[in-house]
């Protein structure tokens, strides 16, 4: 893949601050780590999917850094996001004598990513890890802001902790290889971005979305840039999501009560949120803060990616019901009241209740199509 110069975005969090950068041919790049931390080993913690395609390459780019470049191979997919995939990367650093100075490479998409944070964060109470995400979901979204977690069978992200990678390598020759469905998938989490806060990126992917997915080098360098941008910005305001932050979770309660009601993998996680941002809109609209103009856009977009639009089915009896349940365990929930994100106006987001019987209809109303 052809693609421009380098590109960086910075993410401002004092002495938390680190650099993502964005480019083709970087992550088997020496000097793409040339001014990490010396130490005497690493960890680069993989999967079964991209460790046979890109984990000897990048063994081979730390070799000349780290003398000893050691390897986990998680399984792959949501369903391994657990306790027991988390304990194979505690075993690997314990079995090789790891110290406080190890840096940990999650190489890989969001799940990889996650759990490496997790346990860089909480190995000897915290270790140096770096991020080099392989899939779109990852770079535009999963890999930036140090948000680390494993799921619950009861909720999705419920254990982790707050822990920024010290950088972001985004090498877009690493899309290439992506499944069409995954690449649909990380496209939920780059749509997000224009109803929340960029209304004019928004129109640009409705104009580019067929160049997206044929994978056209200098749109998918402007699609991870202007994402990293947006999250930057509201990452650098609110690193712990104590108010500004919650926006990035558009379609995220309706869509994380879809992965955890169907059985984690069954949907993929921008599946779920593409679905699940189709719900908030069609919620905002009830509430009376967009129209139904804005709705149907959104939702026509959402399905030039790829994605799908109709909710399905949790339950046979009293379906809407156990979406509610499901969504009282999110975060964001307070004395079990469910916050939602909505859009306040085309553009920009807002966290706001709203009555059962207001998201039994949406629910309804999304579920039969």
């Amino acid at each position: 893949m052809n693609t421009s110069d380098l590109q960086t975005v910075s993410i401002d969090l004092a002495e938390r601050s680190y650099h993502i950068a964005i480019r083709g041919s970087l992550f088997d790049n020496p000097l793409s780590y040339a001014e990490l931390p010396a130490a005497h080993s690493a960890l680069i913690v993989t999967n079964t999917i991209v460790g046979p395609l890109y984990a000897e390459r990048l063994q081979r780019a730390l070799a000349g850094k780290y003398p000893q470049v050691h390897t986990v191979v998680l399984p792959d997919g949501e369903a391994y996001k657990t306790w027991e995939s988390l304990n194979l990367i505690f075993d690997a650093l314990l079995g090789h004598g790891c110290d406080r100075k190890t840096m940990l490479f999650a190489l890989g998409g969001g799940v990889v990513g996650d759990m490496t944070g997790f346990a860089a964060a909480s190995y000897m109470r915290g270790v140096p890890f770096v991020q080099v995400p392989t899939t779109l979901l990852a770079q535009v979204d999963s890999s930036v802001g140090g948000k680390t977690a494993i799921n619950h069978p009861l909720g999705k992200n419920m254990i982790g902790a707050f822990y920024q990678p010290l950088k972001v390598i985004c090498d877009l020759d690493t899309l290439k290889t992506l499944p069409a469905r995954e690449l649909s998938a990380g496209l939920a989490e780059v749509i997000k971005y224009g109803p929340i806060a960029d209304m004019d990126f928004l129109a640009w992917l409705e104009s580019n979305m067929p160049a997206a997915l044929a994978r056209e080098p200098a749109a998918l360098a402007h699609i991870v840039k202007r994402s990293c941008e947006i999250k930057a910005d509201v990452v650098g305001q609110d690193e712990r999501e104590s108010g500004l932050r919650a926006i990035l979770n558009f379609g995220h309660t309706f869509g994380h009560a879809i992965e955890a009601g169907l059985g984690y993998g069954e949907w993929l996680h921008g599946e779920a949120v593409g679905c699940g941002m189709v719900m908030a809109a069609h919620l905002s609209q009830r509430l009376g803060l967009v129209d139904a103009f804005f709705v149907n856009r959104l939702k026509t977009l959402i399905q030039q990616a790829g994605l799908p639009v109709k909710a399905p089915l949790l339950a046979a009896a009293d379906n809407a019901g156990r979406y509610l349940e499901l969504m009282r365990l999110d975060k964001k929930s307070e004395a079990g009241e469910i916050k939602f994100v909505v859009i306040a106006q085309p553009g920009r987001a807002a966290v706001r209740s709203a009555p059962d019987a207001m998201v039994r209809q949406v629910i309804d109303a999304c579920c039969a199509g």
